[in-house]
């Protein structure tokens, strides 16, 4: 044991002093605490930078907004030129006596929910399509029949005469004679005005025996009702989306 201990401790000096164990003490870093700032840096620096990405946000989130509502109006605006196409194909069909064919589909779709009443006008219109150069030749050929009734007998048919020779009315009030009566009725098919002749028509003498010209004018007029429908819900214009609103500024964090 004396010679290990000193060969340890060298031979001929004094003995090295053994260092004492201190305990070390571990530094830890509190969890909650703030990572440091790089050199430089301060808060108000960084609070700066936050508002300034703020901004930046918001002005995308703005430019978005602007994008999503403008494919919106074109969407509509898409949609409205495709129903007066339509509306303007069955109007063309319509006035040359022609069948709707795929059109009738088209129109129940674009149509057939909010103007159900006018598209059964028009179809049924087109399943027997009559045009005003119709009305006007019909018209034109039952006019003898329309002066006289069917069954008018020789007394009558001289009554009537002569009730048309002797007529008493007020000055502006139109002239009750058949023959102007006609005449009337034939310048406003001349000018498309078929609810004119068909008024004046219905107070003929022989209105009865002009009961198919009496029903296919019926139909041209419901007929062109219903488009009017239809052509002013293709023309009003669309909702259009609101620009979009400016965003509240974000507050700063502290």
């Amino acid at each position: 044991m004396t010679a290990a201990a000193f060969q340890l401790g060298g031979a001929g000096g004094p003995p090295r002093p053994v260092p004492s164990l201190v305990p070390v003490e571990t530094v830890q870093t509190e969890p909650n605490r703030a990572a440091a700032l790089p050199a430089g840096t301060d808060v108000a620096t960084l609070s700066a930078r936050e508002q300034e990405l703020a901004g930046r946000l918001d002005q995308l989130e703005l430019r978005l907004r602007d994008i999503s509502g403008s494919a919106r109006n074109a969407s509509n605006y898409a949609s409205r030129a495709e129903q007066l196409m339509i509306a303007a194909g069955v109007r063309r069909a319509l006035e040359r006596g022609q069948p709707l064919g795929p059109l009738e589909a088209q129109l129940r779709q674009r149509f057939g929910e909010d103007h159900g009443e006018a598209v059964s006008r028009i179809l049924h219109a087109s399943a027997e399509p009559v045009t005003l150069g119709d009305l006007r030749l019909a018209l034109e050929a039952i006019r003898p029949r329309l002066a006289s009734g069917a069954d008018d007998s020789m007394w009558m048919s001289a009554r009537r005469l002569l009730s048309d020779l002797v007529v008493l009315r007020q000055a502006e009030s139109p002239s009750p004679r058949t023959s102007d009566r006609m005449r009337r009725a034939r310048l406003a098919l001349e000018h498309g005005d078929v609810e004119t002749a068909l008024a004046e028509v219905v107070h003929m003498p022989g209105v009865a025996s002009a009961e198919s010209w009496v029903a296919a004018a019926k139909r041209y007029i419901a007929a062109r009702e219903g488009l009017l429908e239809i052509e002013r819900a293709a023309l009003a214009a669309p909702a259009a989306t609101p620009p979009a609103a400016a965003s509240v500024a974000r507050p700063a964090s502290s």
